[in-house]
């Protein structure tokens, strides 16, 4: 069940510590991935690490979110190198957190261009290839805070809330053409950044979820592996929120 044999899926930030859950979780179901993100060197080393632990024949395209231009050409390079594209994972994002009255406008744009503009940019470029396979699945990653919001996140919460809305009108466009388009919302999510926390920090946010710990980075990719496979065809324009009953949205 769920498997994505003889399937393609590009994955931005994927070295990130989500990104490469979710990347292991697709190429551990038997997809062939491109692995795109802005650092060269931390994409080689994990695609070459995801290789000897999975297996599989990835490749790694990388790619400045920020630059218009670059966004552009990243679906034609997966493309390119991979064939095809079945999957599409929106993850990458940036943080740029402010109380709203002393927000610049470029921490606002910058945010809005990384986490927005480009999975937009992205959606669009991937819906032509889907339509011509009549198959294909968009998925990006939001936030609970996209729906519940954040003192000083304003910028990042607008831009989680904005892929949400643009996910259900791209899904309702191209549902009878056989392509799904969802969303993933992470609560708090154990990773890199996390684990630098004081005790106290983490025991505090522990105290806000029902289940009383993080998540993983693979709760995230288990949900995407789910709404990338055939069997998530009657899904579309919906956010599966993974947070430990943190925030229970319907």
């Amino acid at each position: 069940m769920f498997s994505l044999e003889g399937m393609t899926a590009l994955v931005t930030g994927a070295s990130g510590g989500i990104g490469s859950a979710i990347a292991k979780s697709l190429a551990q179901q038997g997809a062939r991935l491109a692995l795109s993100g802005s650092n060269g060197q931390k994409l080689r080393v994990f695609r070459e690490q995801l290789m000897e632990e999975v297996g599989g024949d990835h490749v790694e395209i990388t790619c400045d979110l920020s630059s218009p231009e670059s966004v552009e050409e990243l679906v034609p390079a997966t493309i390119d190198t991979l064939g095809k594209i079945d999957i599409l994972v929106n993850n990458a994002g940036i943080t740029r957190d402010n109380l709203a009255m002393r927000m610049k406008d470029e921490e606002w744009d910058q945010v809005m261009q990384v986490n927005l503009e480009a999975a937009f940019r992205l959606m669009r470029a991937a819906a032509r290839p889907m339509m011509k396979a009549k198959f294909g699945r968009m998925i990006s990653i939001t936030s609970v805070v996209g729906s519940t919001g954040n003192p000083g996140q304003m910028n990042y919460a607008a831009a989680k809330a904005g892929i949400v809305g643009m996910s259900k009108s791209l899904g309702q466009e191209l549902a009878s053409r056989g392509i799904t388009v969802n969303c993933v919302a992470p609560g708090f999510i154990r990773t890199a950044m996390t684990d630098v926390l004081p005790d106290a920090q983490k025991d505090a946010l522990n105290a806000k979820i029902p289940m009383g710990r993080m998540g993983e980075g693979e709760d995230i990719g288990a949900a995407v592996a789910y709404l990338a496979s055939r069997e998530a065809g009657y899904m579309t324009g919906q956010t599966l929120h993974v947070n430990g009953g943190m925030a229970m949205l319907g």
